[in-house]
């Protein structure tokens, strides 16, 4: 089935409600029947589409939700087998959305308590690559990744703490949107760790990714000049990939920005080691979350997410000092970058997505060396794939200071002008 876009999915919708139902079903069947399980948390029964949503260029665009969001009447179980109220009323970044036409058609299931960046779940299974099925989808947004991926909706919501819009996009090949700490959007969603967490979504296209932005958010402004930025290569972070991945990342990054950023340079050199202190201080967050149920209920975790909790009450007072401190030091070191610079560009995936209980650490440690030096600034990050030519795909992001920058809607146009000179979605170094 051809991907429609958002305002192609809301022109089916107002010509006709029961051909978009329809079409959304043929999506959910191309599905096989175990993915579906481990995709979809649950599932609306049809009566969204027979309902008047207010008219817009949202209006009748069916999307997912991460099952971390909150919807009227539907529990949220964030990927675990704790019991969990059901709300009374809808979140905030759902309630946005459907105050712009969309239609809410399920949730999805996510790497449990959005503590992992892989597609797999010990209570629901694990979610697959939608192309290549022998690799994982990515995570913990991994359900909200493969209903975009396989088209069943043109986009879905997602979280990301340490990466978890940023990697499941960059290994199935499409785009995501993260936004900041703090935000209404993620202040009412069930947390991971408040520090760190940030609310997203995941779509086809930089096209549907910047026009979600702009519906929530207002029009972006135009930059008055050309903005500057900078790349900042897997390498100055001292993560090691092979040849190809290199020339590939390094090809698709030249397209915004010619300067490289060495391993000597301040922003670099502050990064180093961020994967040790992002684990000291978000495990220690996550804890206080989890800390009056965690023994007590021990049955009900995965070993592998009560372990990565745990951790958070077994660090010193002095690992704790450390890591805060480093963590001043890498925010200095981005307003120091942004008093230069608009825009960052570097990767978020050096590796494509690997294959189902691939156990080596240097997959995990490179992620988080890559992604959580975005995550302790918390700034806005949009991630988008660089595909590699048999069609798995590797991941750069671009990093903003703020979530008005003008530099956002300029690097969103330039990728439109490079989508329509390569429509390919697998053109080498290149993005859809």
């Amino acid at each position: 089935m051809d991907r429609r876009s958002i305002r192609q999915w809301a022109e089916l919708f107002r010509r006709d409600p029961i051909a978009a139902a329809t079409e959304f079903e043929h999506g959910l069947q191309a599905i096989s029947p175990d993915q579906r399980g481990a995709i979809w948390a649950w599932r609306e029964d049809g009566d969204a589409w027979n309902s008047s949503p207010p008219p817009g260029v949202l209006q009748g665009v069916p999307f997912a939700c991460k099952d971390l969001f909150h919807l009227k009447n539907t529990p949220t179980r964030s990927g675990s087998i704790m019991p969990t109220p059901i709300r009374s009323k809808d979140g905030a970044l759902v309630a946005a959305l459907k105050s712009l036409g969309a239609l809410p058609v399920g949730k999805t299931h996510l790497h449990e308590f959005a503590y992992g960046l892989t597609g797999e779940n010990p209570h629901f299974g694990n979610v697959q690559h939608p192309k290549f099925t022998d690799r994982t989808s990515g995570g913990s947004s991994s359900g909200s990744a493969a209903a975009v991926a396989s088209g069943a909706v043109p986009f879905a919501l997602g979280t990301d703490t340490a990466g978890s819009l940023r990697v499941p996009a960059s290994y199935c090949g499409v785009f995501s949107w993260r936004g900041q700490p703090g935000h209404p959007w993620i202040l009412d969603a069930s947390p991971l760790a408040p520090k760190f967490d940030t609310a997203g979504w995941i779509a086809h296209s930089a096209a549907d990714t910047l026009l979600l932005l702009e519906s929530l958010s207002g029009e972006l402004p135009t930059p008055l000049q050309r903005p500057r930025g900078g790349y900042l290569p897997a390498a100055s972070l001292h993560v090691e990939t092979d040849a190809e991945a290199v020339s590939l990342l390094n090809r698709a990054a030249q397209l915004f920005t010619r300067e490289e950023l060495g391993a000597e340079t301040p922003l670099a050199r502050v990064c180093r080691g961020v994967g040790r202190t992002y684990g000291i201080l978000q495990s220690t967050d996550a804890f206080a979350i989890h800390q009056a149920r965690l023994d007590s209920h021990r049955d009900n975790y995965g070993k592998e997410v009560w372990e990565r909790i745990d951790r958070g009450r077994r660090w010193t007072a002095r690992d704790i000092d450390i890591a805060s401190l480093h963590a001043l030091k890498i925010r200095a070191g981005f307003e120091q970058y942004f008093a230069e610079y608009d825009f960052l560009v570097t990767p978020s995936s050096v590796e494509p997505a690997p294959l189902h209980h691939d156990g080596r650490a240097k997959i995990r440690d490179d992620l988080l060396q890559l992604n959580t030096h975005v995550s302790v600034a918390g700034l806005p990050t949009l991630s988008l794939p660089v595909f590699l030519p048999g069609g798995l795909s590797l991941g750069l992001q671009i990093i903003f200071p703020h979530s008005k920058s003008s530099a956002i809607k300029e690097i969103f146009e330039q990728i439109a002008k490079e989508t329509e000179r390569l429509p390919s979605t697998k053109s080498v170094g290149r993005f859809s």
